[in-house]
């Protein structure tokens, strides 16, 4: 084989990743083994990480270099990245809050990663600060393209049994099988608010627990809302929803700048019509206004790291 197996990194349900060397080229990489049942054959996720990631060549998505089939094992094999943003917010923040300058540049990153994908017709479906990658240059790349699907015309109709409970969208949550690339939108947004605070926002313990604890934040949706989404995702059935007000994001967040809780409210609207696209998020003043990295209430912006946005 080219590729020196070196310690474990990481173990999942369908594989084990271990940090590798190529023997060609002494580089590190990560090396992904999928363990394959002879009765089974190849999962159906990994099929699907290889054919897409094969396509998804960007800045912001982690590289696969090399593909190795066995009999008794599938491994695949990717650029080195030394941690995912868990843990990187673990180490690096102040109780996981990142300063405003590395937030910035990570969720520019994250959106240039996901309007990559949209553009080119794919749903990552499983956004959440474990399935981005962060190298030592501070670039972020998104990776496990395990649940991620290709979508087009007419409407394909998914599974919602996708995206971490607690990264997942309202609509999702409801039952809908006809959503698009609002989804990812609002996983990013969720990040976005855990990158801010050092917690997850929404910590549900089931379905119906996370909905609630949306819906304590961004209030109960008008009868027109629910209407809409019932029109555009007829297997979403009728509920009575609890009456919450909303909780402005900036009580929530009080040291963030307003243009940073502008950008968070127009990523986690409950309509997903009304979700901003990550390609419009990208052109957000959030991005483009030196004053967004200057936190609010005299939080320290010296503590700013020097992060390169890609």
């Amino acid at each position: 084989m080219n590729y020196i197996q070196l310690e474990k990194l990481g173990e999942g349900t369908y594989a084990t990743v271990y940090k590798g060397r190529s023997r060609m080229s002494n580089e590190t990489v990560a090396l992904k083994e999928i363990h394959l049942d002879a009765e089974e054959g190849t999962p159906s996720t990994a099929i699907r990480e290889i054919s897409l990631m094969k396509e998804l060549r960007h800045t912001n998505i982690v590289r696969l270099h090399d593909v190795i089939h066995t009999e008794s094992r599938l491994l695949l094999v990717f650029e080195f990245m030394e941690q995912d943003l868990k843990k990187y917010m673990d180490n690096h923040g102040n109780k996981g809050a990142l300063d405003p300058a590395t937030i910035r540049s990570f969720m520019f990153q994250l959106l240039k990663g996901t309007a990559f994908c949209h553009e080119n017709r794919v749903l990552h479906r499983d956004l959440k600060p474990q399935n981005l990658l962060i190298n030592r240059r501070g670039e972020l790349k998104l990776a496990d393209f395990g649940l991620a699907r290709a979508f087009g015309i007419p409407v394909n109709t998914f599974s919602n049994e996708v995206v971490t409970l607690w990264y997942r969208a309202p609509d999702v949550l409801l039952g809908s099988r006809t959503y698009s690339t609002s989804i990812d939108v609002w996983s990013a947004g969720c990040i976005m608010a855990e990158m801010i605070s050092g917690v997850p926002l929404f910590r549900g313990r089931d379905n119906n627990d996370q909905l609630n604890q949306i819906l304590r934040v961004l209030g109960t949706p008008d009868e027109g809302t629910i209407e809409r989404l019932r029109k555009d995702s007829p297997e979403i059935q009728p509920r009575p929803f609890p009456r919450m007000p909303k909780v402005p994001f900036s009580h929530l967040f009080p040291k963030a700048h307003p243009l940073a809780i502008d950008l968070l409210e127009k990523l986690l609207k409950f309509d997903p019509a009304q979700r901003i696209s990550a390609d419009e998020a990208l052109r957000h003043p959030y991005f483009t206004t030196s004053h967004a990295l200057q936190p609010t209430s005299g939080a320290n912006a010296n503590q700013a790291q020097a992060v390169r946005v890609a």
